[in-house]
């Protein structure tokens, strides 16, 4: 796939890219990327089993994700369950997303829509919770 194909997907949905960040570290089934989604956002974001599995087999068409082959033991799983994988053209999606809303937030920030400035280093990894408190004395002087 091309970088044109990329650009074709985009924007994803919020919760087309949230399953894109759900299976970004680990392969999940269907129930173990709603618990995902919803702990990353403390609630604020449920989906229901219906609008996930079409999100999900819509990325599946795209080449996004894919079924893993990948099994939990026996003891442990229920065949009814399908498990699903970030591909690479995925991974190439996600991240062009992400480039995506950070230019939206520069924009964003230029505009002074919010006040102070996010700084986020690759090297460093913060969660939102840190980059909230970095930016907390910026966003206390508005």
């Amino acid at each position: 796939m091309t970088e044109r194909d990329v650009a074709a997907l985009l924007p994803l949905t919020p919760l087309s890219f949230q399953i894109l960040l759900a299976l970004a570290d680990e392969e999940r089934h269907g129930y173990g990327i709603m618990k995902e989604i919803d702990r990353r956002t403390k609630g604020r974001m449920t989906p229901a089993t219906g609008p996930l599995y079409l999100a999900a087999q819509r990325l599946m068409d795209n080449g996004l994700i894919a079924e893993s082959e990948k099994r939990p033991a026996p003891e442990l799983d229920d065949q009814r369950r399908k498990y699903y994988k970030l591909t690479e053209f995925g991974r190439r999606v996600a991240a062009a997303e992400v480039e995506r809303m950070a230019h939206l937030l520069e924009v964003a920030f230029e505009k002074q829509l919010v006040e102070g400035q996010v700084e986020i280093k690759q090297s460093e990894p913060a969660t939102t919770a840190e980059a909230r408190e970095r930016m907390a004395p910026d966003l206390e002087k508005g």
